[in-house]
């Protein structure tokens, strides 16, 4: 889990922004970055699974490979 410091600036009364640091904001880029290439890849691996494929001995005997 990633240590947060936010600054919360609020405009008439109310929480309007969070200002963070520069480092903490990079982090947490680069988590969701690599949450969406989770999402990607998992995602990926389903649509995969539904597409036949050849085995190597098959691909070998198709394509006349010893």
């Amino acid at each position: 889990m990633l240590a947060l410091h936010p600054n919360i600036l609020e405009k008439n009364g109310m929480k309007e922004f969070v200002v963070l640091p520069f480092e903490e904001f990079s982090k947490i880029k680069s988590e969701l970055q690599d949450f969406e290439d989770l999402k990607d890849l998992r995602e990926a691996k389903i649509a995969e699974k539904k597409i036949s494929g050849l085995t190597l001995s098959d691909a070998k005997d198709e394509w006349n490979i010893k």
